[in-house]
């Protein structure tokens, strides 16, 4: 299975596609889109188009989204949740299912504590996908949101199997 990672944002989106394998995940791409319109309906439109490409060329089979977190700001929460719904209708196009999971509850699967900083997670992620070198916070990110899923699903897959034996 083949799963999109998108980590929201209005200046940068990050995403991350990570594949199950038998004994693990395999690392495909990640990146970040770099959102450089002027104006927000365009931004948006750009985060749209951006990920309909990556669904077109990777193909991916679910997708898995941070949930919008309520911080002081409520105008940034609120940008970030319009990004948040670019991102989703985007992938909805081609009739993609989407998951979403709180930022603590990725840095629990990820690291082993909600209270996980961006730099646990990225060094986590780079371990876990076998990943050298440097890499955006933002793609970090969205291959965390990805391999939460896997946990997730992979978790889901063995109940099911488990109670129909």
């Amino acid at each position: 299975m083949r799963i999109l990672g998108i980590d929201p944002g209005s200046r940068l989106t990050g995403y991350g596609i990570i594949e199950i394998v038998p004994n693990g995940y395999r690392y495909v791409t990640s990146g970040a889109l770099k959102i450089q319109a002027d104006d927000f309906p365009r931004k948006l439109k750009q985060i749209f188009d951006g990920i309909l490409q990556l669904v077109e060329i990777y193909k991916p089979e679910q997708m898995a989204i941070e949930q919008v977190f309520m911080s002081k700001n409520a105008d940034s929460a609120l940008k970030l949740g319009h990004a948040r719904g670019a991102a989703i209708c985007a992938v909805q196009m081609n009739d993609i299912p989407v998951f979403e999971y709180a930022a603590r509850q990725v840095k629990q699967a990820i690291v082993g504590k909600g209270s996980a900083d961006k730099l646990q997670v990225q060094q986590m992620v780079k371990l876990l996908l076998n990943i050298q070198g440097t890499m955006q916070i933002d793609a970090s990110d969205a291959l965390g949101i990805a391999i939460c899923h896997a946990h997730y699903a992979q978790t889901a897959q063995r109940l099911q199997t488990g109670i129909k034996k």
